[in-house]
């Protein structure tokens, strides 16, 4: 995925051009309470604390097969935007469609490929159901300007072995625990309204630095690694499996990636799915889940049958699949995401006043409902 930003002001254009703005909600049901029914195979383990922000904490999971389809009374076709088809944080929602799924709670997917700017005004004026991506800047832009869009659900973290993320080139004498990388010039095929901007925050920090006092250079993906072998860069943002070339030579060093236990994507629903048809927006995450809990609970790359499997449909090669470790599939919304990553893009610049609150961002209640969850009041 390349996330870009956008300007309020688009925003607002394409808002005016007819998204309707509804009632916001608080992680309950979006359109008043809704009937919460237990369900089989999803017992306390299909949920944790969203306040738990340990790295080691175990993902919620239903049984296999769990949470069992409930048809809809009436046939939807919803239309779901991604940025891209080949990677693998799709993959749940790819599977769940070649495994008929969807079709099981009577939904209908389409997939269609697009860059988050040029889908939120489409979401927040009901031309596309959900978005399958990450509350970037552009999202919080789109919401202070009246946008209804939430995020849903998650989709994953890191895998403890994985070493996706910043990467620095090591000088004379330096080591992982001495280097300083303020005034140092970053590459990166990330824009600076992306998520990715918390946990690089963060690994700035610990190394005397902040999201201002490093020069960023956004670079083709097929340039990143190269700039930062060639000296054209002191570090650089790599991701699976790129940094798998430079992983083990002592010229380089991991300085830290994406929040263990911390996902940081997932699903973005706007008014269709959050307040003209929640039934819909319910099912559609409850073929997601059990996509999860039937195929990737656990070390799915174990499978090599089921490796292959994915490397066919995602077009990749499988040996390249199986190179890094699995990704830790997570549906669920950790507490104080949302104002994590608003603090980095306030820090960077791409957005501007009061943080928005968690409940005008992030709605656990549909999820919530797909596993029979009664959320405390």
């Amino acid at each position: 995925m390349r996330p870009r930003t956008t300007t309020v002001a688009a925003l607002l254009t394409a808002l005016a051009l007819g998204a309707g703005c509804a009632a916001h909600h608080d992680g309950a049901a979006p359109t008043g309470p809704r009937t919460i029914r237990p369900v089989a195979g999803c017992g306390k383990a299909s949920w944790t604390d969203p306040a738990d922000l340990a790295p080691d904490r175990t993902p919620a999971r239903c049984d296999k097969g769990a949470p069992a389809p409930r048809p809809l009374a009436r046939h939807r076709t919803l239309t779901v935007a991604t940025g891209t088809l080949g990677a693998e944080y799709v993959a749940p929602l790819r599977l769940a469609l070649a495994k008929g799924e969807f079709r099981k709670e009577g939904l209908d997917v389409r997939l269609k490929v697009l860059p988050t700017p040029e889908a939120l005004p489409l979401l927040a004026k009901g031309d596309l159901d959900a978005l399958w991506a990450a509350p970037e800047a552009a999202v919080v832009n789109g919401v202070n300007g009246g946008f209804d869009i939430r995020w849903v659900a998650g989709n994953f973290s890191p895998a403890p072995r994985s070493r996706s993320g910043l990467w620095v080139r090591l000088k004379s004498g330096e080591s992982a625990s001495s280097v300083s990388l303020r005034g140092s010039r970053m590459g990166t095929m990330i824009g600076k309204g992306s998520v990715i901007m918390y946990p690089m925050a963060a690994s700035f920090a610990a190394h005397g630095a902040d999201l201002r006092s490093v020069a960023f250079q956004q670079l083709g993906s097929a340039d990143v690694l190269t700039a930062l072998t060639g000296g054209g860069v002191d570090s650089a943002w790599l991701l699976d499996p790129v940094w798998r070339r430079v992983d083990g030579d002592r010229k380089y060093a991991f300085l830290g990636g994406q929040p263990q236990g911390e996902p940081l994507g997932g699903a973005l629903y706007g008014p269709n799915l959050l307040q003209r048809d929640p039934d819909a927006g319910v099912a559609f995450l409850r073929a997601c889940i059990r996509t999860v809990n039937t195929y990737f609970a656990g070390d799915y790359k174990a499978d090599r049958a089921f490796v292959a499997e994915l490397a066919r449909l995602l077009k990749s090669d499988p040996k390249t699949l199986a190179s890094v470790p699995s990704l830790r599939m997570d549906w669920e919304i950790r507490k104080g995401t949302a104002a994590r990553l608003q603090k980095a893009y306030r820090d960077t610049g791409v957005t501007r006043g009061a943080p928005l609150p968690e409940n005008r961002l992030v709605d656990r209640g549909l999820y919530a409902e797909a596993v029979g969850h009664r959320p405390r009041p």
